[in-house]
């Protein structure tokens, strides 16, 4: 009886901690505690709850988390996306990064780069037109931002006005609080970062105003006219607008230089009045940094090399597998909760089978853990002077979850072995389907609100969720019965979902989660097959190897990605998802916007080395002026570009029996009047 009390007595103490939790982040936008620290909370309270089922009568946690605000304010899309940056974390990493432009660029020379700090706070986009501030908004999903007008005005250091500015200019920065004024209100906040975001998503800009937020000017937008010609010429003109600029921004060249620069700045960064966790490094040249373009993800002209993460020691009490979306064998050690850089860690990732075989890692042991570029935490080190002597060594499974026997592939692009173990079943893997399910309603794919990671393992466990097609025909009766489900996030849980059935068919391949086949990879497909028909025809045996006998002939589709594709629609199994998936959408076909240009409708592929840009740069140029790239030589190609540099004569000679035009690199720029 007694432990019945005080088990009651503790979970009540919690439930109090996690009301009070939710209050600060949802209602009044001041999260005093990490993300998480409020999910762990949570956890140990489900966790008493499913043990104890009495407590739940008291009172069920999963009924006081309320929503996120993000409907406060109306959302605008950016004139640009606001793409994240990739991450570098040593110096061979900025050694690739310094090749791959110079790869695309076609250069040897090493080029001018602008070294800013990489400040831990908020980005904020603000629209002047004709010098005004017309609006700000936060940076949102990169492509639509909220529009936080009202809360940006209150910081002093965002001018109302600008001099001798251009017609149109979206300024981009940082919105942080400085550690020393962080000082008066840290009883309120869990660190600066929190504070600032909180802060920005008051919907009374007047409490925004109690609030000392500051703004570090680092970029642009959307410009009319372009005056500027590299970056740090852009940062000297945002000072002269009346916008704070970093002290520490500078011109940078040799890797010797960056690496110089990464260690002073690391060195005094515990002495900065802001949270720094890097430093971005951006090619300087704008012009160049329009010829380099971007990614789907992230532009090719800049990265953040982020400083040495914070570690900390702790003992591993066990190491368990988890399977992934792919089939991956991920190896991972259950921890004694350790806090690093601020946040409780309890799970650590170890790779792959070598990784634990490398360094040694086994239970019990004592080892050295990291956040990875600040995220994700991982074992660096194993103490072996800690060790007991009755330690074994851990045997990695040879089998899945699910008990079929797993295997490491040879790469057909390196002919080496793969590190990682894999599980070939596809949805007839139960572990395997439940992360497929994840990743279609993933903000990538389907983004549906309201089904996340963890409502989408709730509904596998119950048995309302275990097909994609499950997702579009839920029992919402079920729902309504489990806690934590009221009449109004059932409602918008059901809109969500059937905002989300009509879906563009790139969209859809990506989706279902075939291996190999990433978003840019599906819009290759998907301009390929254009209509759904077509796309369906992968489900019949001898379609299917009449379409992967054609697929080389797509850029950027190689024998990868057609193996892949291969053993995805050769599983019977994941043939009768998917069909059963498509039955409950309305997936549209897939028209790209052909640009117009000077190569309209025409066929082109390229082969050798050019003297004055890269084979990449030169597949942009021409895609932007209308053509279509090819990846073999068919009778369909108008022209074959043939570089200098080491042309595969194979090609030439299959083109010149096909009667195809030949262009040199300088009749290519001809072509283009270049």
């Amino acid at each position: 009886m007694t432990d019945n009390k005080n088990i009651k007595k503790l979970y009540l103490d919690k439930i109090d901690k996690l009301i009070k939790y939710n209050r600060a982040y949802f209602e009044k936008d001041n999260p005093i505690v990490t993300d998480e620290k409020f999910d762990k909370l949570k956890k140990e309270l489900l966790e008493m709850a499913r043990e104890n089922p009495s407590l739940k009568k008291i009172k069920n946690p999963e009924k006081i988390v309320g929503s996120k605000p993000s409907d406060k304010f109306k959302k605008i899309k950016h004139s640009q996306p606001m793409l994240s940056l990739s991450n570098a974390f040593n110096k061979e990493d900025m050694l690739d990064f310094k090749k791959k432009i110079k790869n695309y660029l076609n250069i040897t020379e090493d080029l001018e780069l602008s070294s800013e700090p990489k400040i831990d706070g908020i980005s904020a986009s603000l629209r002047y037109i004709e010098g005004k501030l017309t609006y700000g908004l936060s940076r949102g999903d990169g492509i639509f931002g909220e529009d936080i007008t009202d809360n940006l005005s209150t910081i002093s250091q965002i001018p109302k006005k600008i001099n001798n500015p251009p017609k149109i200019v979206d300024v981009r920065g940082e919105v942080y609080i400085s550690k020393k004024d962080f000082e008066s209100i840290k009883n309120k906040f869990a660190n600066p970062r929190n504070a600032a975001g909180g802060s920005l998503r008051q919907k009374n800009s007047n409490e925004t105003k109690k609030i000392p937020l500051k703004f570090f000017a680092y970029g642009i937008g959307k410009i009319e006219p372009k005056i500027f010609k590299d970056q740090t010429e852009l940062l000297e003109n945002l000072k002269k607008w009346g916008f704070q600029i970093n002290q520490h921004c500078k011109k940078i060249k040799s890797i010797q230089e960056i690496e110089k620069n990464h260690s002073e700045l690391e060195s005094i960064r515990s002495s900065l009045d802001y949270d720094v966790d890097g430093i971005v490094y951006k090619v300087n040249n704008l012009s160049l940094q329009n010829r380099l373009g971007s990614t789907s993800n992230s532009p090719r002209w800049a990265i953040a090399y982020k400083f040495s993460s914070v570690k900390a020691i702790s003992k591993i009490n066990e190491i368990i597998i988890q399977v992934g979306r792919t089939g991956a064998i991920t190896p991972v050690a259950k921890i004694d909760p350790v806090t690093v850089g601020g946040v409780v860690v309890s799970n650590a990732t170890l790779h792959n089978e070598d990784e634990i075989s490398r360094k040694d890692i086994r239970v019990n042991d004592t080892v050295l853990v990291q956040r990875a570029g600040d995220v994700i935490p991982q074992v660096l080190s194993v103490d072996k002077t800690k060790r007991s002597t009755k330690s074994k060594k851990f045997i990695f499974p040879e089998k899945c979850l699910c008990g079929y026997k797993t295997k490491k592939e040879i790469s057909l692009t390196t002919k080496k072995i793969d590190a990682v173990r894999r599980c070939s079943r596809g949805y007839e893997c139960n572990f395997i389907a439940k992360e497929k399910l994840k990743h279609i309603v993933s903000k990538d794919a389907f983004d549906i609100d309201g089904l996340g990671k963890k409502v989408i393992d709730n509904f596998w466990k119950l048995k309302i969720i275990k097909t994609p097609s499950d997702i579009f025909n839920l029992d919402y009766t079920k729902i309504e019965k489990l806690d934590g489900w009221g009449d109004l996030s059932i409602a918008n849980l059901k809109n969500a979902i059937n905002n989300s059935r009509k879906v563009v068919l790139d969209k859809f391949i990506f989706s279902i989660g075939i291996r190999h086949i990433g978003q840019e990879n599906a819009k290759t497909l998907a301009n390929y097959f254009k209509k759904v028909e077509k796309f369906s025809e992968l489900f019949i045996q001898k379609k299917r190897k009449e379409i992967l006998n054609s697929l080389d002939e797509l850029d950027g589709i190689g024998e990868t990605q057609i193996k892949s594709i291969e053993d995805f629609f050769s599983n019977s199994k994941n043939i009768t998802i998917i069909q059963s998936f498509m039955s409950v959408l309305d997936i549209k076909n897939y028209e790209k916007k052909i640009k117009s240009g000077k190569l309209s409708n025409k066929n082109i592929m390229f082969t050798g080395g050019f003297e004055k840009m890269s084979r990449s740069e030169a597949k942009t140029i021409a895609e932007e002026n209308g053509a279509k790239i090819l990846g073999t030589v068919t009778k369909k190609l108008d022209y074959l570009v043939i570089g200098n540099s080491k042309p595969t004569k194979k090609k030439i000679q299959t083109a010149k029996e096909l009667n195809i035009n030949l262009l040199t690199e300088d009749k290519w720029y001809d072509l283009l009047d270049r």
